[in-house]
């Protein structure tokens, strides 16, 4: 990849390559089948509402839409940081699809393909940003954005598929995998902190037709039809108020709440967990299941059943033919060798150089953080037991305890997410604390912004602003001192 193409991504590879993580001695790709009726069956957790858990559409379907060519991207800069004639000389280019498997032969090709997977938009449309957006600095300014030291906006890309016409591609792994620190250094597969829905919201109220869909596209986004509750009747300035109020670090992602949006997770790291998503709706077993999951939050489950509530289907109850969509990202799929690229490739991230000392002031915290019985939960090196906690008023069924890893501990969490969305399993999973240094917000809806905040005890009072923020009262009793010294040893994990 040169430097027109997604530079940011080259580096961390050649780096990655550089410093032998990828060997080419005895690796053999072995590409699992992503859509295996009885994997499907196996891979999520049941709902807390187990006769609602998704039915995934048959492999007869999966197989009948079309894979998804990964073209060349190229990076959107911003407008006061652009090259001259940049998008004139885009406009040039003959379109190249980039993505071959018959030139994958080690470890570090696979691992170098999946970037450009993870890289790759799954749409054209319009949906979180416009063309016109991120040429405009007032959309910076608004929306908050953030870009690297080199003035890109790593969370799309400028696509070329027919010369002449240059294209805004979106919604790819890295729009929400993405992180830019204050030092402008990119951090991939981090939590991402691109505005997402503050600029969605931005986008519909600028046009009055598009802003009257709000209602009915976050209630596509979020119903849950064992829940009585529904937006269409709820007026489009009040949701889109509700969407652009969606804090950094947060995504009103398909399956979760308008009220209690999830945060982005961290990536890196991704192969020590057992569980995936906050709600821990995925065991992970495999880098199959890695591929799985990716198929179906590039938006498969928008076309599965819950119930009889198709997400992506008019009428809530029939499934669009295979290939013409209902919803972005319904019409298409990825390739099994893409998935398993991609599923390498995340294997293979590592976080940035932690930048925080370790000294007397961590050392102290680190004392703290044994004599408080942190470890229970979040036990090193991984620093968190894999394990899932009840949310409050679920009790587990008691074949749960053979089939997952529970902990029954009361931590008076907040359990909207877990018991009212289309990913509620019942359960939080415990979090891993690496990286926190760089990861921006805490808890499973990003409510906290920042360590000071999670270990202020006055974020569970009744008069705490905005609201509180319940639950998890480990370390609120500690002294000043003995939680200044708690944060800086979680920051030099």
């Amino acid at each position: 990849m040169n430097n027109d193409a997604l530079k940011i991504i080259a580096v961390s590879i050649a780096a990655a390559v550089l410093m032998g993580t990828f060997g080419t001695q005895g690796f053999r790709a072995e590409v699992p089948t992503t859509w295996d009726e009885t994997e499907m069956e196996r891979f999520e957790l049941p709902l807390a509402s187990p006769e609602f858990s998704p039915k995934h559409v048959s492999a007869a379907y999966y197989d009948a839409l079309p894979v998804r060519p990964i073209y060349k991207s190229y990076p959107v800069y911003h407008p006061e940081h652009e090259p001259p004639d940049y998008l004139a000389s885009l406009a040039e280019m003959e379109p190249e699809i980039v993505f071959d498997v018959s030139g994958l032969h080690t470890e570090a090709d696979w691992v170098a393909a999946g970037a450009l997977v993870f890289a790759a938009p799954i749409t054209y449309a319009p949906i979180g940003m416009r063309l016109e957006d991120v040429r405009d600095p007032e959309w910076y300014r608004q929306v908050e954005i953030p870009v690297t030291s080199d003035g890109i906006m790593p969370f799309a890309s400028y696509v070329v598929r027919e010369k002449g016409n240059v294209e805004l591609g979106q919604l790819g792994c890295s729009a929400c995998h993405s992180r830019v620190l204050d030092d402008g250094s990119l951090v991939l597969g981090g939590p991402g902190n691109f505005n997402f829905d503050p600029s969605w919201a931005r986008m519909f109220r600028s046009n009055p037709r598009l802003a009257s869909f709000a209602p009915a596209l976050v209630e596509n986004l979020v119903a849950a039809p064992w829940i009585d509750a529904t937006l269409l009747d709820t007026p489009p300035e009040r949701v889109l108020d509700q969407v652009a109020a969606i804090p950094t670090g947060a995504i009103l992602r398909q399956g979760t709440s308008l009220s209690h949006p999830t945060k982005i997770p961290d990536l890196i790291g991704l192969r020590d967990r057992l569980y995936l998503d906050a709600t821990g709706f995925v065991v992970q077993r495999s880098v199959g299941d890695v591929m799985r999951y990716a198929a179906v939050n590039q938006t498969l489950d928008m076309l599965a059943t819950y119930g009889s509530y198709i997400p992506s289907a008019r009428d809530g109850e029939t499934l669009p033919p295979a290939g013409e969509g209902g919803f972005v990202g319904t019409d298409t799929r990825y390739s099994d060798a893409q998935l398993y690229a991609l599923g390498l490739y995340l294997y293979s991230l590592k976080p940035p150089v932690n930048p925080n000392p370790v000294d007397a002031v961590s050392a102290r915290g680190e004392n703290v953080f044994a004599r408080e019985g942190c470890a229970l939960c979040h036990t090193p090196p991984l620093y968190t037991n894999n394990m899932l906690i009840p949310a409050p008023a679920f009790t587990p069924p008691p074949e749960h305890y053979e089939r997952y890893d529970i902990l029954d501990v009361e931590l008076g969490t907040d359990p909207t997410n877990a018991l009212e969305t289309r990913r509620g399993t019942g359960y939080y999973k415990v979090p891993s604390l690496k990286g926190v240094w760089y990861r921006g917000a805490f808890q499973h809806n990003a409510r906290a912004r920042s360590l000071e905040e999670w270990f202020d005890p006055a974020r569970v009072e009744p008069d705490y602003e905005p609201s509180p923020i319940a639950g998890h009262r480990f370390g609120l009793a500690l002294t000043p001192e003995e939680r200044t010294a708690l944060i800086a040893f979680l920051r030099t994990l």
